[in-house]
């Protein structure tokens, strides 16, 4: 593929400096670039390979300094924005399949759309809906009267239980699983689990991503909710009748507990774990490896196990750091204070 920068510029509404001539067939980072390439600079830290990219163009910051001539320039406002722009609608990897893999096992009670792909060895079963332009790669399972909408992509090795409802323009990573049982279990008199049936299900609402290895556990009764424009990272555990509020984003290895609801526009990040049975307010910001064991009522960022507001964290840990220089100083003064009793008789 060669791209004109007039193409490049015209998408991004940027303004070029340079040779317009130049011809792009890929795209790269900036300290990784060749001839050929185009790439962008928007964090100062990065500034540091400019002198040396290979690139043959860069998007730039308006106002950037350009003290190479022989890089041809876009700038624009947001580079990283407009670098993301043109990877999405020129560099995007196309899935190479179209039609019905005849191998494939599709129940003669399944309702598929328009333009359906349908890869090796996948199953559909009975009454379930697939809608239009929706790819269903290989190997993955649907089960019984599960509804799945319009333009969504699954990959391989993923497993859709019964009943669960699929939004439109979602995209499931390889090998996760939506509709597993819920970890429901009561004691008998003799202190042996006993296993509460999992009878909910799970509704995906439009534009959801999950990535791969994720489970999101049915619900109990009623219905796990993964609300519009969320995204969550690989390696993820939602529990039965959780709710994630829209827009919001869960990174690698966190995991929600039954029955607690994130708000609108929340962030989890890495190896955060939320106990059951609360609620997080919206535009709450969890930060990595905390724990939260109580409701969060009021929007900010949070930090800890247990979570505390990021200010009183940060001063907590700072005490924590400085106990070593506290003990002597406790130790320096207990010994004065004998001193002066000793005086004092």
């Amino acid at each position: 593929m060669k791209i004109s920068i007039s193409e490049i510029a015209s998408l991004t509404s940027g303004k070029v400096s340079g040779d317009s001539s130049v011809l792009i067939n890929n795209v790269a980072k900036i300290q990784e670039a060749a001839q050929g390439d185009l790439t962008f600079l928007y964090l100062p830290t990065y500034e540091k390979f400019f002198a040396d990219t290979k690139a043959s163009a860069i998007i730039v910051k308006t106002g950037f300094n350009k003290t190479r001539d022989d890089i041809t320039y876009i700038e624009c406002d947001y580079p990283d924005k407009a670098f993301f722009d043109i990877v999405r609608k020129f560099f995007t990897p196309v899935i190479n399949i179209s039609g019905i893999d005849s191998t494939a096992s599709i129940h003669p009670s399944a309702k598929l759309g328009k333009n359906v792909s349908i890869g090796k060895y996948v199953v559909v079963s009975a009454n379930c809906t697939i809608g239009d332009d929706t790819i269903i790669l290989h190997n993955s399972t649907i089960m019984d009267n599960t509804i799945i909408g319009n333009n969504n992509i699954i990959y391989s090795n993923v497993s859709i239980r019964e009943n669960i409802i699929v939004g439109n323009n979602v995209i499931i990573h390889n090998n996760s699983v939506i509709g597993s049982d819920g970890f429901g279990y009561s004691t008998n008199e003799k202190g042996e689990y006993i296993k509460i049936p999992q009878i909910g299900n799970v509704i995906i609402e439009d534009d959801v991503e999950i990535g791969s290895n994720v489970s999101v556990d049915r619900a109990a009764f009623g219905s796990t909710v993964i609300k519009r424009g969320c995204k969550i990272d690989n390696l993820v555990q939602i529990a039965h009748n959780v709710v994630i509020g829209e827009h919001s984003a869960i990174s690698a290895q966190s995991g929600i507990s039954g029955s607690t609801k994130v708000g609108n526009h929340c962030i989890l990040a890495g190896q955060a774990g939320l106990v059951g049975h609360i609620e997080l307010a919206d535009n709450v910001v969890i930060t990595a490896q905390s724990g939260v064991s109580k409701s969060i009522t009021k929007p900010g960022y949070y930090l800890g196990s247990p979570v505390r507001d990021l200010k009183t964290a940060q001063k907590l840990n700072a005490h924590v750091h400085n106990l070593p220089n506290y003990a002597q100083k406790i130790t320096e003064l207990q010994i004065e204070i004998n001193k002066l009793k000793e005086k004092l008789g």
